[in-house]
């Protein structure tokens, strides 16, 4: 089972969400999404919360308020964290996360240090008993959602590319054509073509002359 947990910051929807123990933790290490910010108390044991970006987001658009909600759960959950007065939390995007084959069950490590970022907090039973109120238990097909969500995205992908082919064979072919323009007007333009047509011209004229005394 999975806890999901819904908050509004800023306008904008969040869903935040964490696993039930250590094993639903490798489910979640397993299967999460890439947009997904991973949290976690630091050098204590806690769940392992994680917070869903909208699209476009990054780790550096995370409003504030909102890294205070997902420090203050993860230190709730927290056997030792959460009786202590102030804690430090770590937070860093989910694609960052190692996994070994060394490690034990919930435990993780770092592929970049400097993209994991430290924070401490202060217990705020207010904000995390505010969450816990939208706290929904699911089953769910983590592995599931994980490939529609990568088959939507691959679907989105090839659209944007179709578009981007579109774009560039309008501009090869408005290149053309302006190219093909250009040629036109350096004839009308040429000074030897010119000359060429005025002796043709004058030619003619001499001949409708002889032509006019015989």
């Amino acid at each position: 089972m999975v806890f999901y947990f819904q908050t509004v910051v800023n306008g904008r929807q969040y869903t935040l969400y964490m696993g039930r123990d250590k094993m639903e933790n490798e489910d979640l290490l397993k299967w999460a999404w890439p947009e997904d910010v991973w949290f976690h108390v630091d050098k204590l044991s806690s769940a392992h919360v994680y917070l869903r970006l909208n699209k476009g987001e990054s780790v550096e658009d995370i409003p504030s308020e909102l890294v205070e909600q997902c420090c203050q759960l993860v230190k709730a959950n927290s056997i030792q964290g959460c009786k202590m007065a102030s804690v430090d939390v770590v937070y860093t995007p989910y694609p960052n996360l190692k996994k070994t084959g060394d490690m034990v069950a919930g435990q993780v490590g770092f592929h970049k240090s400097r993209k994991v970022i430290k924070v401490n907090i202060e217990k705020n039973n207010e904000i995390w008993k505010k969450l816990e109120k939208t706290r929904e238990e699911r089953e769910v097909d983590l592995q599931g959602e994980r490939e529609e969500r990568d088959k939507e995205e691959r679907a989105e992908e090839r659209k944007r590319a179709a578009v981007v082919r579109e774009q560039e064979k309008r501009r090869i072919e408005e290149e053309r054509k302006e190219k093909q323009m250009r040629s036109y007007q350096l004839m009308d333009t040429d000074p030897e073509l010119t000359t060429s047509n005025q002796f043709e011209t004058e030619e003619d004229a001499e001949r409708e002359l002889l032509d006019d005394f015989m």
